[in-house]
C-alpha cells in the first residue's frame, strides 16, 4: 500500500546509483605517459569550480574539453578524453533493485549534478533510467544542488508540493538543501540504511 504522505521519490545519481571512481581514467592516461593521469585529476581536484560551471551549464562542452585537453598536454583527441573522462561509473545494483517496487506506488524522479559528457559516454546507457519519470539534470537546468533553482525544478516537473517529496543523496549538504525546502530527505550510507529509512516512512513494507 502506498504512503499517501510521499507523491514522488527523488533519487540522485552518483554514489547512490551508479558508483564512480576515476581511478580507471587516471591509469589511462598514466599509461600513455608517466604522470599524465596524476597531472589531470590534481588539476581537476583544485580547480573544481571549473567542472562545477560545466556540470551548471555555464560554460559549453568544448570549452571544457578544450581545456582538459591543454592539462594533459593534448596527448590524446577530444573523443578519447571524453570516453576516458566518462568510464568511471558502476552500477548498485541492491539500489537499482528497489526502483520497480517503488514505481508500482509513486512517481520516480532522477536529480543529478551531472555535466554532458558522464550523461552521454557515462550513465545514459543504463537500462534502469526506464523507471524514471523524469530527469532532473543541473547542467540542462542551469543550476546544481544545494541551489534552490534545482529542488524548485523538480516541483514543477513533479507537479507536488515540495511535502510530497522523498530525497535520497549521499552527501548531506544536498540533504539539508531539502529539507529546508520542506522536503523529507535521507544521507544515502548504504543499501541497508536506505531500506530501514524508507520502511521506517512506510514507504517500504
Amino acid at each position: 500500500m502506498k504512503n499517501r504522505k510521499y507523491s514522488a521519490i527523488v533519487f540522485d545519481l552518483g554514489k547512490v546509483l551508479i558508483p564512480f571512481d576515476y581511478a580507471p581514467a587516471i591509469n589511462k592516461l598514466n599509461q600513455i605517459e608517466e604522470g599524465l593521469g596524476t597531472k589531470f585529476i590534481e588539476f581537476y581536484k583544485s580547480n573544481y569550480h571549473f567542472h562545477r560551471d560545466f556540470e551548471s551549464g555555464k560554460i559549453s562542452e568544448d570549452k571544457f574539453v578544450n581545456k582538459m585537453l591543454e592539462v594533459v598536454d593534448h596527448k590524446i583527441d577530444a573523443e578519447t578524453f571524453k570516453k576516458y573522462y566518462a568510464d568511471i561509473f558502476s552500477l548498485n545494483e541492491d539500489v537499482i533493485s528497489l526502483l520497480p517496487i517503488l514505481k508500482k506506488d509513486y512517481k520516480l524522479f532522477l536529480l543529478s549534478n551531472t555535466d554532458s559528457i558522464h550523461q552521454k559516454y557515462g550513465w545514459q546507457k543504463y537500462e534502469f533510467l526506464k523507471y524514471f519519470d523524469n530527469l532532473i539534470l543541473s547542467h540542462e537546468v542551469g543550476a546544481v544542488k544545494p541551489e534552490e533553482k534545482i529542488y524548485r525544478k523538480v516541483e514543477e516537473v513533479s507537479g507536488f508540493p515540495s511535502e510530497k517529496h522523498f530525497y535520497i543523496d549521499d552527501i548531506e549538504e544536498y540533504v539539508d538543501a531539502a529539507i529546508n525546502l520542506g522536503w523529507d530527505a535521507v544521507q544515502f550510507v548504504d543499501y541497508q540504511k536506505l531500506v530501514s529509512d524508507l520502511k521506517e516512512r512506510n514507504i517500504l513494507k
